[in-house]
């Protein structure tokens, strides 16, 4: 199966400590990549280069063969992302939020309002269309900032802890919209501190410490306690913008 993404070698430093150290990571069309690790890991690191939101020190990225790093802009247009920090505008409606992430995406027209329409209904956000981002509940927000990176069917998905404070009926509407997506040929990278859901999800965990990947399987093959002894085993090491909080298999 062709990988969507090959990031490969990467280094990014703070403060000159390695937050990504080496750092390599494949992920086919199709497949989910469970990334979980404790604070300093390089999770949201990893993805904010892949996003093209920082620029490693070294390294290579490459999405549907295109070069990120070289042609950012390029490699933009192929991947949704789903920053683990909320980012709406409090002013704009619900629905503004996704039309302007779909057009961002190249929708338009027709195609722009069924697309609208169906991450709206997908996650629950059909009657709060007209609301300002502002005076949504906090499961609102959720949705809403997954839905706008949802909306275009990219062939990658970034999402860093999307569910990190959700209430569990925006938890299954997420997850059921993923493994839709991933059904549907997409190459998703999930960043999570439960371990849970990337067994509902039947995803693939990628441990990561100290900046690298290192060990890789199926849930079939590492099982949670196994994991979960891996990241307990780590140091307490902080990446120099942060990485969130320590895994919970809950």
């Amino acid at each position: 199966m062709m990988n969507i993404l090959e990031a490969t070698g990467l280094v990014k430093t703070y403060g000159g400590q390695r937050a990504l150290d080496e750092f390599t990571l494949q992920v086919a069309a199709g497949e989910i990549v469970g990334l979980v690790g404790r604070n300093g890991a390089g999770k949201t690191t990893f993805v904010e280069v892949v996003a093209g939101l920082i620029r490693p020190e070294s390294g290579r990225v490459r999405v549907c063969g295109v070069d990120a790093l070289a042609r950012p802009r390029a490699a933009r247009t192929l991947a949704g992302v789903c920053p683990q920090e909320t980012a709406l505008y409090p002013a704009a409606t619900v629905g503004e939020h996704l039309r302007l992430f779909g057009a961002l995406a190249g929708l338009r027209g027709g195609a722009l309002r069924r697309a609208v329409d169906d991450i709206a209904e997908r996650m629950d956000l059909a009657d709060v269309t007209g609301k300002p981002a502002g005076l949504l509940s906090g499961g609102q927000r959720k949705r809403t900032q997954a839905a706008t990176a949802l909306i275009a069917e990219r062939p990658l998905l970034l999402l860093d802890e999307p569910t990190v404070g959700a209430d569990p009926a925006t938890r299954a509407r997420l997850l059921a919209v993923v493994a839709d997506r991933a059904a549907a040929g997409a190459a998703i990278v999930y960043t999570t501190h439960y371990l849970p859901e990337l067994a509902e999800l039947r995803a693939t965990v990628a441990v990561a410490q100290a900046g690298r990947v290192v060990t890789r399987g199926t849930l079939g093959e590492l099982s949670l306690e196994d994991v979960n002894k891996l990241l307990l085993d780590e140091g307490e090491e902080e990446e120099g913008n942060g990485d969130g909080a320590t895994v919970a298999a809950a």
